[in-house]
């Protein structure tokens, strides 16, 4: 039933509103944090690792890539809790810049984009399904499964081949469910240049995937 309202495209910023409005102030775990508080850094950790991993996982390609870099995420994040400041944004908008700037200085080292070959195993796939719904619908049966996990891959796979700007864009928008607002604020782009970047990226995942949507027809 929760899946079904969320596939329905009115619904969805109220859902994610209603969602965010259970979560703890984080801003009083913040510094909690600061204060020595181990749990509260912990509760922190296990409440943000699973969105940073997806959001590494989808821009490198590699599960090895994304929890070393996952890692990274939150040693710098540790280092840099004294620097939020809820006025300037959400804590979420605050560690999706810290993590989005450890990836471009990532993809500036290493010069080349990954392709994965598989969906890491412990993947939860209503993760992957907002760019999958679009070319399948999930079905009961053992083919429709196979199907749509292989949609899943192929859309993983497009994504390491579009720039990277079109890429983290999409990502943010599609696959971490951000609004054009807090992505302006973490590419410190205007909200128009979010519009048109996520535009072109989903048409040049698009036209990837129609090239190669007959393999799990």
């Amino acid at each position: 039933m929760q899946a079904g309202v969320a596939a329905i495209p009115g619904n969805r910023a109220a859902l994610r509103g209603a969602e965010r409005g259970l979560e703890p102030d984080w801003q009083i775990v913040v510094q909690r944090c600061l204060d020595g508080d181990s749990v509260a850094w912990a509760e922190l950790v296990k409440a943000h690792h699973r969105r940073i991993y997806s959001l590494c996982y989808r821009f490198t390609g590699s599960a090895h890539d994304a929890e070393d870099l996952t890692q990274d995420v939150f040693i710098k994040v540790y280092g840099n809790l004294s620097s939020f400041d809820l006025t300037r944004g959400s804590f979420q908008t605050w560690l999706t810049t810290l993590a989005r700037n450890l990836l471009v200085d990532h993809f500036r080292r290493t010069k080349q984009q990954r392709v994965t070959d598989s969906m890491d195993a412990g993947w939860d796939e209503s993760e992957e399904h907002p760019m999958a719904d679009r070319l399948a619908t999930a079905g009961p049966s053992q083919h429709d499964r196979a199907a749509q996990k292989e949609i899943a891959r192929m859309v993983q796979e497009a994504l390491t081949k579009i720039s990277p700007e079109l890429r983290e864009a999409v990502i943010l928008r599609d696959l971490q469910d951000m609004d054009y607002k807090e992505i302006a604020q973490v590419l410190r782009i205007p909200e128009g240049t979010v519009k048109s970047r996520i535009s072109r990226g989903r048409a040049e995942l698009a036209r990837l995937l129609e090239r190669n949507k007959g393999q799990v027809v």
